[in-house]
This record gives structure tokens, C-alpha cells and sequence, in this order.
């Protein structure tokens, strides 16, 4: 049997920017995304059984095509012409779900990593992210991940200047945000704000953590529900610990903050798991291919 162990880790946004509603439907984005090292494990074995199966350690997750791993799977083989003698998908999941940070995505990712090398490589990174944004938004980020910029829909990325060394504190308060809502405000909300994206461009490529923190923003976090209230408090709390910015990764809810002093860092989770629980001190990951 052959067989193959990836790491799916986590994504967090920078910034976040909703440019306005396509014809068909969708919107148009401007992110800039960092690859985290809070990460899922993905064991991927080949066998003779005809079928594409998924397990997890979380009952509540789906194990059929409702699981973006098993999808990118699909995807693979149909973009392969490839017949599936049998696929095994072992998902041992760390990163929250219903958080902004990729889970699922990076798991259908490291889906199709894993089955390329498999194969024997027969796909280059950028054809990976081809049948990635056919699965899903965020996936082809996630095929190489590290620091990207994400345009389009969110499937279309390049590389840019990795996000200097740092300690990022991310924490998940313990309710959903809807994601269709968020979206529906920002279409009915006009004069908005947007993140300064070529500020925060200039500042990794001068390699000015200080100053990319200082620019991180999400226009997501203008348009929250009253109920979210423990996002703003929890950003207030990471700033006056020493955090050099905060601020809300995808739709939330999780959100993050980046510090220059692991002291200040570890100090900071330990006071912030006072109040929210599910909180992880994390590192930059670079590009995986």
C-alpha cells in the first residue's frame, strides 16, 4: 500500500478586501494570506477498493463529497484521467472549524499534494492550483500557502515577500459567524473602508513586520452583528498586551495578533485563554512547493 503524511496548516488574512459583486454572483477579493504552523495532519493511502474515503477525529464532520478532501480527490483524478483504484483519507483535525482560518481547504490541499506525489508528480504547483480553485476559494492558496496575494474570486495568487520572523497569537471566541450575512451587508454598505494593500506589499518587501501589522485590516469586521462584541474586546486585549496589530482572519471568528517578543507572546496566551479558551501561539510557515 502505498501511502503519504502531509501537514495542512492553517491560514490566516492579513487583509481582507471585498471589491465588489461579479455578474455571476460571486465576489471579487484582494487578500494577502499567511500560512500558519497550526496545522491539521492528512495520511493518505492508496489501495484496491474502488472508492475515495474520509475519517476524522470529529464525528460531526462529513465523510463523503461533502468533505473538501474528499473533492479535491475527485478533482485529481478527473483532472488525471486517472481511474480510482481506492483512496484512504485520515484527517486529524487541530485547526477550528467555522474559524476563517482554512481548515477544510487546507485539508483538500494537502489532498491533492499528497496524491501528486503519489503519482509521481505528474502535475506542477500552478496545475494544482488550477484543479484546487476548481473545489474551493481559499484551496489554491493553500497548495503551496507561505505569503500570498489573493485576487479574483480568492483563486487566482502570487507570491509576495514572506512575512518576517514574528509570534502570532490567534484565538477562536466561542461562537459562528454567518458568512452569506457578512456579505450582504458589505453590498448594502456604501463609502467603505478598504486595507491599504500596496502599503502592506511595500512593507514586506522592505521586511517591516511593524508596519504590516500596523495596516492589517478586514473589512469584514465593520459589518459584525452587536453579537460579536468579544471580537473587538479581544483585539483591544492583544494590543494593550503588546501585540503590534490585530485583527479578524476571514469571517471570522477567530482573530489574531502579531508580536516582535515571544515573552510578550506567551505571556499574552496565557492571559488570553483567561477568556477565550481556544487560543494557539503560532509562526509564519513558508512556501511548501
Amino acid at each position: 500500500m502505498k501511502e503519504i503524511h502531509e501537514k495542512a496548516y492553517a491560514k490566516l488574512n492579513i487583509s481582507l478586501d471585498v471589491l465588489g459583486l461579479l455578474p455571476n454572483g460571486y465576489h471579487e477579493m484582494s487578500m494577502v494570506m499567511q500560512s500558519v504552523s497550526l496545522y491539521d495532519d492528512v495520511d493518505i493511502a492508496l489501495n484496491d477498493s474502488g472508492a475515495i474515503t474520509c475519517r476524522s477525529n470529529l464525528g460531526f464532520l462529513p465523510n463523503d463529497e461533502g468533505n473538501i478532501a474528499v473533492k479535491a480527490a475527485k478533482a485529481f483524478y478527473a483532472a488525471a484521467s486517472l481511474p480510482v483504484s481506492g483512496v484512504e483519507i485520515s484527517l486529524t483535525k487541530r485547526i477550528p472549524t467555522c474559524a476563517g482560518m482554512g481548515g477544510g481547504s487546507s485539508d483538500g490541499a494537502a489532498v491533492l499534494r499528497g496524491l501528486n506525489a503519489l503519482h509521481g508528480n505528474i502535475f506542477s504547483r500552478t496545475e494544482l492550483e488550477t484543479i484546487a480553485a476548481k473545489v474551493g476559494s481559499d484551496i489554491p492558496f493553500c497548495v503551496a500557502g507561505g505569503t500570498q496575494l489573493a485576487t479574483g474570486t480568492g483563486t487566482r495568487v502570487e507570491d509576495v515577500d514572506s512575512l518576517g520572523d514574528c509570534f502570532i497569537l490567534v484565538c477562536k471566541p466561542n461562537f459562528a459567524i454567518r458568512t452569506p450575512e457578512l456579505f450582504a451587508k458589505i453590498d448594502a454598505r456604501r463609502g467603505r473602508l478598504h486595507p491599504d494593500t500596496k502599503g502592506i506589499l511595500a512593507a514586506l518587501k522592505a521586511g517591516d513586520t511593524e508596519a504590516v501589522a500596523r495596516r492589517m485590516y478586514n473589512v469584514f469586521e465593520d459589518v459584525l452583528p452587536r453579537s460579536c462584541g468579544d471580537i473587538a474586546r479581544l483585539k483591544s486585549e492583544m494590543l494593550s498586551l503588546g501585540a503590534l496589530g490585530s485583527v479578524m482572519t476571514g469571517t471570522g471568528s477567530a482573530l489574531f495578533g502579531i508580536f516582535d517578543d515571544e515573552g510578550k507572546a506567551t505571556a499574552a496566551l496565557e492571559e488570553i485563554k483567561k477568556s477565550c479558551p481556544e487560543a494557539w501561539l503560532t509562526k509564519p510557515v513558508g512556501k511548501l512547493m
